[in-house]
């Protein structure tokens, strides 16, 4: 009960230091966010009760009616989630991760940081291209096969979601914000930057991150064994050798997917394409799972991307978003190089309470009010510093897919994701900034 009213308490002190400076109605759904908030970080009650609340909750305080609300738990895009958690519960049921981290961790050295850094670049890699929360889904067995160590297992995890969230941002095509931007500048007929030139602009981050994320993780746990990871990489079963190919389809489906976009302006629904994936591993001699293999499935986590859906909606539709906006326009006066600071951190820590998806869509239009008063290259630029600062918010689950994803693996603690977190977040914007003001310039 002590977490209860702690959090009950925190959420009436925003409520009331907000209603210095907005209505009430802002004021209280401020107080309501920081009350959930409060919750899934000292998990007084489950990541699940919490994350349905907001279908109680904003009915109440006349945030939202109902159905506006319920409709957020059913997104599209949770369907993604449950196609690819599927896929996540037949690879480790037949024991394919087993092979995969095997073989990703033969090129590394087999030390805990030589395997953080494995999983974390080839995290970001993959995520490059393909979709982060996809990637994710398929390295989590692996991260949670590596060792029995409690401790190991938390900095693997992290190691895999962080490096999808690092990597997503390499390319055009790499995580959602990235596309929401390129989607606004071709409707507002701005320029926008080619796929090289994206590439350009995000390498001097990506590697700086990769750098310092993965040295970060492994340190207090240099010292811990890994003796799974003795053995040479095993040979593949019959049954695994079918998943291994069904894996290597998708993977291609998903690239080919990718540049029939760019290419031809048209792809199928990536959605469609891991919900149907993962519904093939019930087909009879085609896949590997039994309906009650779906016990083990994390809802929590749906209920919970849900939740973040309900609050960017409440943002929105109560006009908090555009109050805000209002309310930054000091933004505007600063220098350049504080300018990018105060986005960063802006956005950083904000998409830390709701779906970073969400939270861009409503950001990039508030700062390009800003961005139509500065020249066309550093309006871009802070354009960019937004989008890029949606995917580098590492504290909470619901900040990005990544991190949901390996919390669903109910290893990771909500603090240990935030004691870490925090420091990298911090980390994010002091890279992320530096590199804008000096070398985008260029």
């Amino acid at each position: 009960m002590k977490g209860i009213f702690t959090a009950l308490l925190i959420g009436f002190v925003f409520f009331g230091l907000s209603l210095l400076i907005f209505t009430t109605q802002h004021a209280i759904l401020i107080g309501l966010v920081a009350f959930l908030v409060t919750l899934w970080t000292n998990e007084a009650l489950p990541l699940g009760v919490v994350s349905i609340l907001p279908i109680l909750l904003f009915p109440i305080f006349g945030i939202l009616d109902t159905n506006l609300v319920t409709a957020n738990y059913s997104k599209s895009i949770i369907f993604l989630f449950i196609g690819g958690f599927m896929l996540a519960i037949a690879i480790e049921k037949i024991g394919l991760h087993k092979y995969f981290s095997a073989k990703i961790l033969s090129f590394f050295p087999k030390t805990p940081r030589g395997i953080i850094y494995a999983l974390s670049i080839t995290s970001a890699l993959l995520s490059s291209i393909l979709s982060n929360t996809t990637i994710t889904l398929m390295l989590m067995p692996i991260a949670l096969f590596l060792s029995e160590n409690k401790k190991l297992k938390v900095r693997f995890l992290l190691a895999t979601a962080y490096g999808a969230s690092i990597g997503g941002i390499l390319t055009p095509i790499g995580t959602p914000p990235n596309l929401i931007l390129m989607g606004f500048l071709e409707d507002h007929a701005l320029p926008s930057l080619a796929f090289g030139e994206w590439m350009l602009y995000m390498l001097p981050i990506v590697g700086l991150m990769l750098l310092i994320m993965p040295w970060l993780l492994s340190m207090g746990v240099e010292t811990q064994k890994v003796e799974d990871m003795s053995h040479s990489v095993p040979e593949l079963s019959s049954t695994q050798k079918r998943l291994y190919g069904i894996i290597v389809l998708l993977a291609t489906v998903l690239v080919i997917n990718t540049f029939l976009k760019q290419l031809f302006g048209f792809s199928l629904n990536e959605k469609l394409v891991l919900l149907g994936f993962g519904l093939l591993m019930f087909i009879p001699k085609i896949g590997f799972l039994e309906w009650e293999d779906t016990r083990s499935m994390p809802y929590e986590i749906i209920f919970l991307f849900g939740a973040g859906f309900s609050i960017a909606t409440a943002f929105s539709h109560t006009g908090l978003a555009a109050e805000i906006a209002k309310d930054l326009s000091f933004i505007s006066t600063m220098p350049l190089f504080w300018m990018f600071v105060i986005v960063a951190l802006f956005v950083t820590f904000s998409t830390e309470v709701t779906s970073n998806t969400a939270l861009i869509s409503i950001a990039v239009p508030i700062f390009y009010e800003f961005a139509k008063e500065m020249p066309q290259q550093e309006g871009m630029m802070l354009l960019m510093v937004a989008t890029v600062a949606a995917s580098y918010a590492f504290m909470l689950p619901i900040a990005t897919p990544p991190n949901a994803i390996v919390m669903s693996s109910r290893v990771i603690s909500i603090k240990q994701m935030a004691s870490i977190g925090l420091k990298l977040n911090f980390i994010g914007v002091i890279v992320l900034s530096l590199v804008s003001y000096f070398l985008w310039r260029i």
